[in-house]
């Protein structure tokens, strides 16, 4: 059993038991969490929503909240003696899925 997902922007493809990275989440390490933007569930059967299964969540875990490496950026300009560096840390948030429910499948 799979399904599809939206949080921050981005959709994520889990099953339960799986351990992902997503943007940051409100609440601390072991808050429970829910996504409720589900577009499709594969079971015994697919369904997918139009745009969104209505009833159908992913509940997980969150496991660690951290940041990503740094990622250095370089602005230059040649000839005119204009350099400038900095870095970004992207901050995380590692979830564990647990259950995928859905209203109107049974398994």
């Amino acid at each position: 059993m799979y399904a599809i997902f939206r949080t921050g922007g981005k959709q994520y493809k889990v099953s339960p038991g799986e351990t992902i990275r997503v943007e940051r989440l409100q609440g601390s390490e072991g808050s429970r969490v829910e996504f409720n933007h589900v577009f499709a569930v594969r079971g015994a059967t697919l369904q997918v929503g139009n745009p969104l299964l209505a009833g159908t969540t992913v509940q997980g875990v969150i496991v660690r909240n951290s940041r990503a490496k740094k990622v250095r950026v370089l602005k230059y300009k040649r000839k005119k003696q204009y350099r400038r560096t900095i870095g970004h840390r992207q901050p995380f948030s590692e979830v564990l899925i647990q259950t995928i429910s859905c209203a109107s499948q049974a398994g």
